[in-house]
C-alpha cells in the first residue's frame, strides 16, 4: 500500500483525519502532485510534493522502527527549520510517538533538563553544530543526583563537516530513510497500520514553556488539542491552500506549531523554508507571505530596519514618507475601529500607498500579507499603529504553550492597540477577583510531562487554566488586557497599581533601546527611592544614529559608554516617563555594558527577561541605581572575535533623569525615524 492510501476511515468511507498523520495522507491522496514544502538550496527552490512527502515520512517512520523506536516514545528534534524537521516529526507522530522540539540555541544543561526529562533515545539533529554539543553532552558526567542521558542515535540531517566522524551513535538522515525503505519493503502493511491505529488523544507534540523564573517544563499537546486550535482560529480568520507561509521560527515554539504545522496541515498550505538566516529577508520578499505570525521581536526589529533606511534617505524621500504615513495613519484609524474613510481620504491613501507605503511594504516582504500576529508577550501601540499606517493588517493573539498559543485574537475591524481581543470560538475566558485570566477550552493541554503536581495546580478540576498572567477587560471595547504575569503587579506607594513590564515596553519602543529591566525602589534606608532601569543598546540603530553623528567607536561596550549616547537614551527615557503617572516613572538608568544573551541565562530562547537570573547577577549595579549612586565599578569577562578573554574592571555611569530636562525647541520623534 502506497503512503497516499493511508489513511483510515469512519463508516461511509470518509477520511478520519483527526491526527497529523492522516492529514498528511488525505492530502497526499488528494493533492499527490501538488508542492506541500520547498526549501531554498543554493539560490534555487526546491520542492516536496505532498506525495513525496508522504514517501518520505513513511520511510522515516519505518527508519526509526528499524532504530528500535516504540509507540509512546517520544523523539526530539534539535536544529533549524528544514523539511527533515517536519518529516521527523510527522513520522514520530505515525508510529504513535511525541516529538520534542528543542530550540537550536540551547546548550549545556538546558539540552541536557530537557533530553532526560523527556528520556529520548533518539534525537533528529540539522548540523555539525547540533551534533557537537551532543556528543560532549554525552561525553560529559551528569551532574550529581541527576538522570542519566539515554541517548542512544543522533541522526544528522545536514553533512557538511561531518564526513570523518566516525561515532557509532552517528547516523545519516538519508541513511535513516535507506534503512526504512528497506524495512518497508519487508512489511508493507506496518506503516498504514500505525497510522490508522492512532488517535486524535495521542500525545503529538511537546512544546517547552518559556521557562522565565525555572527551568523549562515540558507540556503535552494532543493532535486534538492542536487542530481544534487550528479550526477555531480559522473560523476567525480563514487560510486556504493558496495562502503563502515562509517559515523560520523555531518550531520548538508553539506559534510555529500552531501556524505551520496544525493549521497549515489543516488546510494544505505550502510552506517555505530559507536558505539561511542570512537570505530570510529577502527570501520573505520574494515568497511575499500571505499570513505571518512573529514575536513583537520581529515586528520592532524590521521597524528598526525601516528607520535606518528612511534616516538615511534624501530630504525629499523624507518628506514624501512622512506624508503617506500620515495619511495611512489616519485611515487606519478609521478602519480598525470599523469606519469608512471618506471618499477624499480613501483617493489620498491610494496616491501615498503606491509612493510612500507600498515601497516599504515590499522591502519588508510583506507586499501580499492578507494578516499579520504577534504574540508571547505584549506589542508596544505605537509600534502596533506603525504597522497599520503602512497597510499591514496586524493583529494581536494571547495565549500559552498550555492552550496551544492561542486563546484570543483581534478580529478585523476590531483592533484597540493597547488590548489583545476576544476569546476565538469554543474559548471561555474569566478574570478572578484578584485578576488572575482563566481559560477554558478543548486546547487545554494533557498537562506537564511527568510533572503530576505541577499540572494539578495549573489545570483545576472543572478545566480552568490558571494562566498566572493578570488583566481585565477594557470598558469601552470589552477586549482583553493584559498586565503581566500576576505575580510581578506591584502597588506604588501611593497605591497606584502597575507592572515592571509595562514601563519597559515603553523604554523599548524606542528603536535605540533592546531590552530594558525596571526595578522598583528597594526597602532599605538609605536608597534614594524611584523606579530604575536596566538599558541594553540596539547596536544597529544606535550605530547608525553614532555614524550620523560622526561619534566613533570601538565596540559596544565603547559605545555604550559614551555621553552622547547616554543624552540620547535619556531623552528617549524622558518622552516615555511623559505617558506614565509620575509614581512610577523611571528616575535613574545604567546602560549596560553587554547585551543580554541567552546562553548566559539571561533572556529565554524567545527574549523573555529572566528577572531572577539579572537581579542576582546584577545585584550591585541594581542597588548603586537604587541608591542614586553617580557610578558603579564592576568587573567583567570580555571575549574577543579569536576567542581569548580577559577579565576588566568597568565603571558604568548612572544617569539621574530627575535633573534632566530635553532641549529647548527639540520635537518629538516620528514614529518612522530615529532622528530628532
Amino acid at each position: 500500500m502506497s503512503p497516499g492510501a493511508v489513511g483510515g476511515s469512519t463508516g461511509g468511507g470518509a477520511p478520519r483525519a483527526d491526527t497529523f498523520p492522516r492529514l498528511l495522507m488525505e492530502l497526499a491522496a488528494q493533492r499527490p502532485d501538488d508542492v506541500a514544502m520547498q526549501e531554498k538550496q543554493y539560490g534555487i527552490w526546491q520542492p516536496i510534493t505532498w506525495a513525496g512527502y508522504a514517501e518520505r515520512v513513511s520511510d522515516t517512520a519505518n527508519g526509526l522502527a528499524a532504530l528500535g523506536i516504540e509507540r509512546g516514545e517520544i523523539v526530539a528534534v534539535l536544529g533549524d527549520n528544514r523539511p527533515e524537521w517536519l518529516i521527523a516529526e510527522l513520522a514520530a507522530q505515525s508510529m504513535g510517538c511525541a516529538v520534542v522540539g528543542i530550540y537550536p540555541t540551547s546548550i549545556g544543561e538546558e539540552l541536557r533538563h530537557i533530553l532526560t526529562q523527556a528520556r529520548a533515545r533518539v534525537v533528529v539533529a540539522e548540523d555539525q553544530e547540533q551534533v557537537d554539543k551532543l556528543l560532549r553532552l554525552l561525553e560529559d558526567e551528569a551532574p550529581a543526583g541527576s538522570e542519566p542521558l539515554l541517548v542512544e542515535r543522533i541522526v544528522y540531517y545536514d553533512p557538511h563537516g561531518l564526513e570523518q566522524y566516525a561515532d557509532t551513535v552517528l547516523l545519516e538522515f538519508t541513511d535513516l530513510e535507506a534503512m526504512g525503505k528497506e524495512r518497508a519493503a519487508q512489511q508493507p502493511t506496518w506503516f498504514a497500520e500505525q497510522v490508522a491505529s492512532g488517535s486524535a488523544d495521542d500525545i503529538a507534540v511537546i512544546c517547552t514553556t518559556s521557562g522565565t523564573t525555572s527551568k523549562p517544563k515540558l507540556g503535552e499537546l494532543s493532535h486534538s488539542n492542536l487542530l481544534t486550535m487550528g479550526r477555531h482560529l480559522t473560523q476567525v480568520d480563514p487560510i486556504t491552500a493558496k495562502d503563502r507561509y515562509v517559515s523560520f521560527l523555531p518550531f520548538a515554539w508553539i506559534g510555529e506549531q500552531m501556524l505551520a504545522v496544525a493549521c497549515g496541515l489543516t488546510n494544505g498550505v505550502t510552506i517555505s523554508f530559507p536558505e539561511d538566516s542570512s537570505t530570510q529577508r529577502s527570501d520573505l520578499r520574494e515568497i511575499g507571505p500571505d499570513v505571518m505570525f512573529s514575536p513583537p521581536r520581529i515586528w520592532e526589529s524590521m521597524l528598526s530596519e525601516v528607520q535606518v533606511r528612511i534616516d538615511e534617505a534624501g530630504w525629499l524621500k523624507r518628506k514624501v514618507f512622512g506624508w503617506g504615513y500620515d495619511v495611512g495613519d489616519r485611515t487606519a484609524a478609521m478602519r480598525v475601529s470599523g469606519k469608512k474613510p471618506g471618499a477624499g481620504l480613501a483617493l489620498m491613501h491610494k496616491l501615498a500607498d503606491v509612493v510612500a507605503t507600498r515601497p516599504v511594504r515590499d522591502q519588508l516582504g510583506l507586499a501580499r500579507i492578507k494578516r499579520g500576529y504577534t504574540g508571547g508577550a505584549p506589542l508596544g501601540p505605537d509600534v502596533f499603529r506603525f504597522y497599520h499606517a503602512i497597510g499591514v493588517n496586524l493583529k494581536q493573539l494571547y495565549g500559552q504553550t498550555e492552550i496551544c498559543g492561542i486563546a484570543v485574537v483581534h478580529r478585523d475591524d476590531d483592533i484597540a492597540f493597547n488590548t489583545v481581543g476576544t476569546p476565538i470560538p469554543g474559548t471561555e475566558m474569566r478574570i478572578t477577583d484578584d485578576g488572575e485570566i482563566l481559560l477554558r477550552s478543548a486546547s487545554v493541554f494533557r498537562g506537564y510531562h511527568r510533572q503530576p503536581e505541577e499540572t494539578a495546580a495549573t489545570v483545576d478540576a472543572d478545566g480552568w487554566l490558571h494562566t498566572g498572567d493578570a488583566g481585565y477587560l477594557d470598558e469601552s471595547t470589552g477586549q482583553l488586557v493584559v498586565i503581566d504575569r500576576q505575580k510581578d503587579v506591584l502597588t506604588a506607594p501611593d497605591g497606584t497599581r502597575y507592572s515592571s513590564q509595562f514601563i519597559e515596553n515603553k523604554l523599548k519602543f524606542s528603536p535605540y533601546v533592546e531590552e530594558s529591566v525596571v526595578f522598583a525602589p528597594g526597602e532599605s534606608a538609605e536608597d534614594a527611592g524611584g523606579m530604575t532601569a536596566l538599558i541594553t543598546l540596539d547596536p544597529a540603530t544606535v550605530g547608525s544614529w553614532a555614524e550620523h553623528e560622526r561619534l566613533s567607536y570601538t565596540t559596544y561596550t565603547d559605545l555604550a559608554a559614551k555621553p552622547e549616547v547616554y543624552d540620547l537614551i535619556a531623552e528617549e527615557a524622558t518622552r516615555a516617563n511623559e505617558d506614565l503617572p509620575e509614581s512610577i516613572r523611571v528616575t535613574r538608568f545604567v546602560l549596560l555594558h553587554k547585551q543580554l544573551d541567552p546562553d548566559d541565562d539571561e533572556i529565554t530562547r524567545t527574549r523573555k527577561v529572566r528577572r531572577n537570573v539579572i537581579a542576582d547577577r546584577y545585584g550591585d549595579i541594581i542597588a548603586a541605581l537604587r541608591r542614586g549612586d553617580d557610578q558603579v565599578s564592576i568587573r567583567s569577562r570580555i571575549t574577543y572575535q579569536d576567542g581569548t578573554s580577559t577579565e576588566r574592571e568597568l565603571s558604568l555611569e548612572i544617569f539621574d533623569l530627575t535633573t534632566y530636562t530635553i532641549p529647548e525647541g527639540r520635537g518629538r520623534r516620528p514614529v518612522w525615524s530615529g532622528r530628532r
